[in-house]
């Protein structure tokens, strides 16, 4: 559990004023000390994540965030910060000082809520229980021992399981039970000796869980690997070999690429399979926004910094501008970009992709990830994309 990628855990954020005891309720959660309490307000100063185990529903991700109601420059700064969280959360944990009546309400969305009533010890028990029968949805902590935390506990999982409609899979709903996938893995500079990037661990990964027989091979290896294998169920290639593979694989054999997986698991792949139509009209000045989710280290053949704005200037001819950001950065001026490239995002969780690709939606601005336009850009987009087809 501890080792599941923060990527792949429902991410729940504990919200609410200044001093109402969110960081004690985090710390309590935990088991650990690791967000500082105090009696001073405004004490948590920026998010703070932990990966935990929620028993008996799994692995999670719990977030701290800055108080709200700071009415301080510095405090409407934290507070912009707090509620940008909230784009990627799936739950929140709204806590609230029971003494506190003038208090306003936050809205959250359609992000799923519970309501957590703290320092109810420390109050008259009418007051208790008039919020009790008031607000019958919201827990009331009395302390946060075991005992205590367990009815929030329970909740916590409730919820978590209600929402899981759909098996977030890479490959249970393409490839058959005891199927067979061929896994293209270069070696090169973004794995160095003894690694394997994420996407690709994933892919392993849940082809474990749906009992689907895997064999991962390099380029160099593949034509021989295919020859000795029959009845051959997809290929999965890295993007940057995109163009090396297709000239290798049959055409009766399914390929499509890892970032491909990521982006029909994560988000919406039609969505980003159309926003490659804008590349042909693309113009002298034209700028492209390039989203990264981590922060990795970049080499001189970088997927987002190097190749793929190389191929875009070769097939458009066109001397087009490009825009780095990595992490949860987010420019407010999103409105200027005649199209947004977004990674694979094996590091950032399904509800974070999903809700950036309903803002380019919305205000009209053509989106694809890095798999989608490598697919385009080497000719392949329509096999590569073959196998999502009523999915």
């Amino acid at each position: 559990m501890e080792k599941t990628p923060l990527s792949l855990r429902k991410h729940i954020a504990v919200f609410g004023k200044t001093n109402a005891g969110k960081s004690t309720l985090f710390n309590a959660l935990l088991g650990q000390d690791v967000s500082i309490v105090s009696d001073v307000s405004g004490t948590t100063t920026d998010p703070v994540t932990k990966a935990m185990e929620l028993i008996p529903y799994g692995p999670i991700a719990l977030i701290d965030t800055a108080g709200l109601g700071d009415e301080t420059e510095l405090g409407e700064a934290r507070e912009k910060k707090t509620m940008e969280i909230l784009s990627r959360v799936d739950l929140v944990l709204y806590v609230k000082d029971i003494s506190d009546k003038g208090q306003k309400e936050i809205d959250f969305g359609k992000t799923p809520k519970i309501t957590v009533y703290t320092k109810c010890d420390l109050t008259d028990k009418n007051t208790v229980e008039n919020v009790r029968k008031s607000d019958k949805d919201s827990i009331i902590l009395t302390g946060y021992d075991n005992h205590a935390l367990s009815e929030l506990k329970e909740r916590m999982v409730s919820v978590l399981k209600a929402m899981e409609q759909e098996t977030e899979t890479l490959l249970g709903n393409i490839v058959p039970e005891g199927g067979i996938v061929v896994l293209v893995i270069p070696i090169d500079t973004a794995a160095p000796k003894g690694r394997l990037i994420l996407p690709q661990v994933q892919t392993i990964r849940d082809c474990l869980d749906y009992n689907i027989r895997t064999v991962a091979t390099t380029v160099e290896m593949l034509e021989k690997t295919l020859s000795e294998l029959n009845n051959i169920d997809l290929v999965v290639t890295d993007s940057q070999v995109f163009h090396k593979v297709d000239g290798i694989v049959p055409s009766n054999i399914p390929l499509t690429s890892f970032s491909m997986l990521l982006a029909n698991q994560k988000g919406k792949i039609t969505q980003l399979i159309k926003g490659t139509e804008i590349v042909s009209s693309l113009e002298d000045e034209d700028e492209i926004l390039m989203l990264e989710a981590c922060t990795h280290n970049t080499t001189h053949d970088d997927i987002g910094k190097v190749k793929i704005p190389a191929l875009l200037q070769k097939k458009t001819g066109k001397n087009l501008r490009f825009t780095h950001l990595s992490g949860h950065d987010f420019p407010d001026d999103i409105e200027k970009y005649k199209l947004v490239i977004q990674c694979g995002g094996c590091m950032i969780n399904k509800k974070a992709i999903q809700n950036r690709l309903k803002i380019f939606e919305e205000k009209g601005i053509p989106a694809t990830n890095y798999g989608v336009i490598l697919a385009y850009l080497n000719g392949i987009l329509e096999r590569a994309a073959d196998v999502f087809k009523n999915k």
